[in-house]
């Protein structure tokens, strides 16, 4: 089974394009989004209604999270020309963030083998929490065994890795941060996300039998980063986007 994870869009239209161009090529057998749609750049509505259109299976991020709060209360957000951002998104398509769920639970049984995929933005404990590469391992186990998770998939960070941790001998578990879509921090500006490969002898005891694939995909960054700068949006957000930090 093929399954195509992706995260932090962030309104990024020219990337998103791209990275469904690429992900449809790929033929995926099932679609995760992990969340934050929007923010950052001026094309919320488009992003909403293609995850909608296509029916995938999207998280609550962070910035999807504040929506509401913003869009009521502009005081919210230190510098008001951010807010521009979440004024975009019509109501009912703010309606639909405030109803996407925390957490998706994928529970297979293969050969035997229990295998547990659990899905979240930030972590399982918090839509904000970062869980880097070189977080605690004993935290990241932590948040595992709460989740009965073999495999843990996050975004949040913007910075994607695969993590394999060994618990026992012979037994492994794994994170992993599927990186952002439309807005990398990880010093390269193309879209990332992950096509994860799980077959009948996918298993915990073997950390080579399931398959993590990072994609990365070229996008027209500096017409991205153009639109922003022809927006009331700071033009912070088009440096961000063409240095990747």
């Amino acid at each position: 089974m093929r399954i195509a994870l992706f995260s932090d869009i962030h309104a990024n239209l020219h990337a998103f394009e791209a990275m469904l161009q690429d992900m449809d090529s790929q033929k995926p057998d099932a679609v995760y989004c992990l969340g934050d749609l929007v923010g950052y750049h001026i094309y919320p509505n488009e992003i909403i209604d293609e995850i909608k259109r296509r029916g995938i299976a999207t998280l609550k991020g962070n910035h999807d999270e504040k929506v509401e709060s913003i869009a009521t209360n502009p005081e919210n957000l230190d510098e008001p020309g951010k807010k521009y951002a979440y004024h975009l998104i019509r109501e009912d398509n703010r309606d639909y963030l405030k109803t996407l769920p925390a957490h998706i639970r994928l529970e297979y049984k293969l050969s035997n083998n229990k295998l547990n995929l659990v899905f979240a933005h930030g972590s399982t404990r918090s839509i904000d929490e970062y869980v880097l590469i070189d977080t605690n391992e004993n935290y990241v186990l932590e948040l595992l065994d709460e989740a009965d998770a073999d495999m843990l998939f996050v975004g949040h960070s913007h910075k994607p890795y695969h993590r394999i941790l060994e618990i026992a001998e012979g037994k492994f578990k794994h994170i992993v941060n599927i990186g952002s879509v439309g807005k990398p921090k990880d010093g390269d500006p193309r879209g990332c996300y992950v096509i994860l490969i799980v077959n009948e002898n996918s298993s915990s005891l073997n950390k080579d039998s399931i398959q993590v694939q990072f994609r990365r995909v070229e996008y027209d960054v500096e017409a991205s980063a153009k639109a922003i700068e022809e927006s009331p949006l700071p033009n912070e957000f088009a440096e961000r986007l063409r240095s990747a930090d």
